[in-house]
Formats: structure tokens, sequence, C-alpha cells
């Protein structure tokens, strides 16, 4: 999985993360900047969820986006 693309994209990524995950705040997302490794520990701290729930809901969406 190549990471990377949503790192430098995060400003557009953004909006989608926010649909998927709308607990996590606007300053979560600044915060986190595009790591998926900030990512997964908000998801698990926002929604009490386990490390690899988080990390297997994040490949789930990775998966879904589309990239044109």
């Amino acid at each position: 999985m190549d990471w990377n693309r949503v790192e430098g994209n995060w400003k557009q990524f953004k909006g989608n993360v926010k649909e998927q995950w709308g607990k996590l705040t606007d300053d979560d997302l600044d915060v986190i900047a595009g790591k998926r490794d900030q990512l997964e520990g908000k998801i698990q701290e926002r929604y009490g969820i386990a490390k690899d729930r988080a990390r297997k809901d994040i490949d789930d969406w990775y998966g879904r986006q589309t990239w044109n």
C-alpha cells in the first residue's frame, strides 16, 4: 500500500477522512497531517477500538478510494 499518496495530498483527503470518521475534529486532522500512525491512534481514541481494527478500517477505506 502506497500511503505516500495520501500523505502528499492530505488536504484533498481530509474531507474523505472526515466523511468516514466523523468523530475526528478538524484539529485532529491538522495534527494527523496525513501520517497513517497518527490517524490510527486518533481513530482508536475517538471510537474506542483496538489498533488492529483501526488498521483494518483504514485499509478498507484506502481500498475504496478512487485515484484520478
